[in-house]
């Protein structure tokens, strides 16, 4: 899906997400999480994209649910993303902790110029 990079267009895609989760089985607690981890993953795209768009794909597994979001922004060194401190949380920089503690398996890959692409996904009965 192609989606406006308008933040008005972050609870759609929660919805459409929650359907799709919900028709593959997973639990609320579950469906939940994987919007949550969404929702942050768009935020993200909308915040560093540099069009007025960006992409979701969902890819329905056997067991789970494979979720890309891709935007077209400047890109960075995904490596100098600092662990947050959790003690003395700040108020951005946790969305890539948070994806990644929601979901079963994370992956981003960022180039200059070419944007960043959030893979995540979440297998059904498995409990983090």
């Amino acid at each position: 899906m192609e989606i406006s990079s308008n933040p008005d267009y972050v609870g759609i895609i929660r919805l459409t997400t929650s359907g799709i989760a919900n028709k593959i089985g997973f639990s609320i607690d579950d469906i939940e999480d994987i919007k949550v981890a969404v929702s942050e993953a768009c935020t993200n795209a909308i915040k560093h994209s540099d069009d007025e768009k960006f992409n979701i794909t969902f890819n329905i597994l056997d067991n789970g649910l494979d979720i890309e979001i891709k935007d077209n922004g400047s890109g960075y060194d995904i490596d100098s993303v600092p662990t947050p401190d959790l003690e003395n949380p700040k108020e951005n920089g946790l969305g890539l902790f948070i994806i990644q503690a929601l979901m079963d398996e994370v992956s981003i890959e960022s180039k200059d110029n070419k944007g960043t692409i959030i893979k995540m996904t979440k297998y059904l009965g498995v409990d983090l």
